[in-house]
């Protein structure tokens, strides 16, 4: 049992701060291009830093004292796994350096969509909801969940963050990709 809150609780550091950082980052973006190191150092500080603590000061309401089901657990590891393959495939679609965000900091780039970018276009944003849903399901609490449904929220709102910006940096192109390529869910295939 303390291995799975180990790695609930593993997943939850990994996963929660990622909307923080993008709250850092995308709404003061002109800002931060001026200054790239300190939007790396400021959004992981605010992210990280709150995210940490609170996992800490709140793991005996977040991971359950008892054993969770056993489809739980096989359902958990499941998405867990998905997330990881997901992750996998951005990285190696994306390449670290666009992974981690040097992109939108310094304003160039282009819209991907090759790859696992060519069936949904926020692969690792629905890679970190497996993870999250798979860390609940290990965790097996209320408080878990609650905080799922929280970090949904937030997440949803970084994309509109993300997507705005996407949008005023690479207009049109931006626009037919988002009609052509679904967010989340990897449907049949649009018309080009």
């Amino acid at each position: 049992m303390a291995v799975l809150h180990w790695i609930a609780a593993v997943v939850f550091f990994l996963q929660l701060p990622i909307p923080l950082y993008w709250f850092v980052v995308h709404p003061q973006i002109r800002f931060w291009r001026r200054h790239r190191r300190a939007a790396y150092y400021a959004g992981l500080a605010l992210s990280w830093g709150v995210v940490t603590p609170s996992l800490i000061l709140f793991h005996q309401q977040l991971l359950r004292a008892d054993f969770p089901p056993p489809a739980f657990i096989v359902a958990g590891f499941a998405c867990i796994a998905a997330e990881v393959w997901i992750f996998w495939r951005v990285k190696r679609d994306l390449g670290v350096v666009r992974l981690v965000g040097t992109t939108e900091l310094s304003g160039q780039g282009e819209v991907i969509s090759r790859g696992i970018y060519s069936r949904i276009r926020h692969p690792r944003y629905a890679g970190s909801f497996l993870a999250i849903v798979g860390a609940c399901l290990l965790a097996g609490t209320n408080a878990a969940w609650a905080v799922a449904v929280a970090w949904t929220v937030l997440i949803l709102t970084a994309i509109a963050f993300e997507e705005h910006e996407m949008r005023a940096r690479f207009g049109a192109v931006f626009e037919d990709y988002c009609r052509r390529v679904p967010r989340f869910l990897p449907l049949p295939t649009r018309a080009k």
